[in-house]
């Protein structure tokens, strides 16, 4: 109810600026504003048990695993600027409806923004991608990577860099803070068995700050670094560990909010296990990037480490463990090949397999098996079934059980991704991922399962259509982890169907 209020409310927002869009401006030079339109219809068809992975992952949440689906979107975003006052105001509705999906119909982003120089807030739902990472190319950051739906919150940020005055331009910092709630309770009703673990009203609370060293206008190399975490807390879980009828009521006090700003044991309205460690699901990630950023071309160095609670927050079980290693190359003047990305990731290793709280008998604690991604009370990182953070962990959408468990974590990829425009109307895209994957510490597989994925993808924009975009692409997957599957995908897009 609340995310249909909100809505409701960010419609009537746009109707109002759509309005004033068709009103002569009298305050010319002071303010601009723009209006687009998007619309876009896409299928998947294929052979096998599922779509293959690069036909859904990292899409926002828009597909489906099922072999078979369709979708079609209506988005209209606004902006309005008043320069006189370094004012700009941002505005989106995007709705979405099809076949196979997660819901036949949904809200996919339904947001207004203020900003005022080059702090922004932001308000409702809307796409994000991770700090970092190439979204065309990357695997998808470990946090939050885009392969899920986007999570209606409140956030406050500093989306771009901001340079420290003094500094001359050679220190700058990013950021935000933000609060908000999941949607997907419905979701999962509908989803688990009779008597499978199930979630409501669960919070979300995410925040992230970066610095960057370097003046890339003076030198060519820049550096930087940051911390990014999430939490999920409050609402409340039914059918906890499965046991049926079994519910667990998470607080949603002020000092819950401050508990998951500032991550410590919870007191005892929570479970013995979040009064031991840490309150609620909490988990983030180091991050950094090398940059050299020539005339010619740019090479960048990305590292990402995950951790979850405190354990391997400071590396205390190895450097090279829970990782994502990536390299970028950007070639500026050769359109054949624009860019280049290979990445790393290790997640196999996830501390080590024991794991100890401390007790009478034994006073030592061994913060090992990890299980990223998973979670006691709150089952796991994900959202309307989809892993929010990589696409390596097997999202629960592929579960035939009933149950929303993780059942595979414990992975290993390498990943490679390369993207050109050799004509002026043509673009192409092409993945491939290869990965070993265990399982979970608790439930093992019994052998290694290896699955290679892949896609070739075609954009064309022809000079007679303008402002379409047809998009063709094949992909698969091949292996135990998945099955053999192969599959084509069709995806029309028209832009500004209105002028304003």
């Amino acid at each position: 109810m609340k995310s249909s209020r909100l809505f409701i409310a960010l419609v009537a927002i746009a109707f109002t600026s759509v309005i004033k869009a068709n009103v002569p401006n009298d305050s010319v030079g002071k303010e601009a504003r723009t209006i687009s339109t998007r619309y876009e219809a896409g299928g998947v068809y294929g052979s096998g048990n599922y779509a293959p992975m690069w036909h859904f992952a990292n899409k926002q949440g828009i597909g489906s695993n099922k072999n078979g689906w369709a979708y079609a979107r209506a988005a209209v975003e606004g902006r309005n600027v008043f320069s006189n006052c370094d004012i700009t105001l941002k505005w989106g509705a995007d709705i979405v409806g099809g076949y196979n999906l997660t819901s036949p119909v949904f809200i996919q982003q339904a947001y207004f923004d203020f900003s005022w120089k080059r702090v922004n807030i932001s308000f409702g739902q809307k796409e994000r991608w991770g700090y970092i990472q190439n979204p065309r190319l990357s695997s998808g950051a470990l946090v939050e990577s885009g392969n899920a739906r986007p999570i209606p919150q409140i956030r406050i940020e500093l989306p771009e860099y901001w340079n420290i005055p003094g500094t001359k331009g050679w220190f700058g910092i990013r950021g935000h803070l933000a609060y908000g709630w999941f949607t997907d309770e419905y979701w999962q009703k509908d989803f688990v068995g009779q008597g499978a673990t199930r979630t409501t009203g669960v919070r979300y609370h995410s925040k992230a700050g970066s610095a960057r060293i370097g003046n890339a206008e003076r030198f060519p190399l820049t550096a930087e670094v940051g911390l990014y975490m999430v939490t999920q807390f409050g609402g409340n879980t039914h059918n906890h560990l499965n046991n049926e009828g079994k519910l667990v009521d998470s607080p949603t006090r002020f000092k819950d909010y401050l508990t998951a700003l500032i991550p410590v044991k919870g007191d005892s309205r929570y479970t013995i296990a979040d009064q031991a460690n840490v309150a609620g699901n909490m988990l983030g990630s180091w991050f950094g990037t090398l940059t050299w950023n020539d005339k010619a071309w740019k090479l960048r160095l990305t590292y990402e480490h995950v951790f979850e609670d405190h354990s391997q927050m400071f590396w205390e079980y190895g450097l090279w463990t829970e990782q994502l290693v990536g390299l970028e190359l950007e070639l500026k003047k050769f359109k054949w090949i624009k860019s280049v990305t290979f990445e790393y990731f290790n997640l196999k290793d996830q501390s080590g397999p024991i794991y100890h709280d401390t007790n009478s008998l034994i006073p030592d604690q061994i913060s090992c098996a990890d299980n990223n991604y998973w979670h006691h009370t709150y089952l796991g990182w994900f959202n309307y079934g989809m892993m929010i953070g990589t696409p390596f962990t097997t999202s629960p959408v592929y579960n035939t059980d009933g149950t929303l468990n993780l059942y595979n974590n414990r992975t290993e990829a390498f990943h490679f991704g390369i993207e050109g425009s050799p004509l002026e109307w043509m673009d192409y895209r092409l993945l491939v991922s290869r990965s070993n994957n265990w399982g979970t510490y608790d439930i093992p597989f019994t052998e290694i399962k290896h699955c290679t994925s892949g896609l070739m993808e075609l954009t064309f924009r022809p000079e007679f259509m303008k402002k379409w975009s047809i998009t063709a692409s094949f992909a698969f997957d091949k292996g135990k982890l998945y099955g053999n599957n192969y599959g084509g995908m069709i995806t029309i897009t028209r832009r500004n169907i209105f002028s304003y």
